[in-house]
């Protein structure tokens, strides 16, 4: 879910041409789960190929990353989640309930043909397996576009990447990247320009948001290291938060008395006892620097293979895929050879 710094952090609406050239670190588990929560039959049932293995996230990879990079000129790099920290285990725990009640509450309204109802809760019973993760690896792989596994968490990979200039920026729809010291996170990097609300069982238009972490230090008047504790006084993934405290009173707070631990103790009494992990976790995550950005021509044997042989896509589509990817890669060429001849 994400630390929740929405009221207190400005945001510049972009559009998806404004990124043209530039290359995201996208937080792969985030979007796989976009995927399969939005893309379902009407009531609510994930797609699936003819041995009932899920496919809506390969659909959704397949079809949307190839416009982005063939359409708007992004160059995208997937970053997947590793071993998750200790501290991130009630954070989970407290996910799988959600997911399981949502489940029985998807069935007995698919029962009752209540397909409305259904598919909102659908959407919140969405499980990605370690057999989806390996597919949309293999995917990504044969579409020539890199991945990288982390170590741990991936917003922090991507963000580790981010700051070495490996990435313009981050794309994910959670703020963790700037506690992890991104430079830049890009929000709703989507094509609908929708988000699906299930709670409400609306959609909301989105544009891309940038936001940028010198920006918002600059804005609020803090140090990275005073954001993070702002984060963990509202509640981040690896703690609860402060009962009573959402993010524009944790920023008084910050900002009065400087540091946590200058904090009054009514409030340090309810604050993380494991407080010293929370901020390592996030000032000095574990990350890797074995990886590989290189951007290939998709392998369209292998593709037609796995998609269609496999999990039975229309050919006719997949075919259709490779060559977007062909001319983004031909237009990139071109780009770099202009590039390099003025130089």
């Amino acid at each position: 879910m994400g630390v929740f710094l929405t009221p207190i952090v400005k945001r510049k609406v972009i559009r998806l041409r404004d990124l043209s050239g530039r290359s995201l670190a996208v937080d792969a588990n985030n979007v796989l789960y976009q995927f399969l929560a939005l893309i379902r039959k009407p009531d609510g049932s994930p797609l699936t190929d003819s041995q009932g293995r899920v496919t809506s996230h390969l659909i959704g990879l397949l079809f949307r990353t190839t416009r982005l990079i063939s359409d708007y000129g992004l160059r995208l790099v997937f970053v997947f989640d590793g071993k998750p920290p200790l501290l991130k285990g009630p954070e989970l725990e407290k996910r799988r309930e959600v997911r399981e009640k949502a489940l029985v509450q998807w069935q007995e309204a698919r029962r009752a043909g209540d397909y409305a109802t259904a598919f909102s809760k659908a959407v919140a019973s969405s499980k990605l397996s370690r057999l989806m993760v390996e597919d949309a690896k293999r995917l990504l792989d044969l579409m020539g576009l890199p991945s990288v596994q982390a170590p741990a968490d991936a917003e922090a990979q991507a963000s580790h990447m981010a700051s070495k200039g490996d990435a313009w920026g981050v794309n994910s729809q959670d703020y963790d990247s700037l506690l992890y010291g991104a430079p830049r996170l890009v929000r709703y990097v989507t094509l609908t320009g929708k988000e699906y609300l299930p709670s409400k069982r609306i959609s909301r238009p989105l544009l891309p948001e940038l936001i940028e972490l010198g920006s918002v230090l600059e804005d609020l008047q803090l140090s990275r290291s005073s954001l993070i504790d702002l984060a963990i006084l509202v509640g981040t993934d690896f703690n609860e938060g402060v009962r009573g405290i959402g993010p524009k009173k944790a920023l008084g707070l910050v900002r009065k008395y400087g540091s946590m631990e200058a904090m009054p103790n009514e409030v340090l009494v309810e604050v993380a006892a494991d407080l010293g992990e929370v901020r390592r976790i996030f000032l000095e995550p574990e990350v890797t620097d074995e990886y590989s950005l290189a951007f290939r021509r998709p392998d369209e044997q292998g593709l037609l293979e796995f998609l269609c042989q496999e999990r039975g896509f229309s050919r006719e589509k997949v075919q259709g895929v490779v060559k977007r990817i062909n001319a983004a890669h031909s237009r990139d060429q071109s780009s770099l050879a202009s590039w390099m001849s003025e130089s």
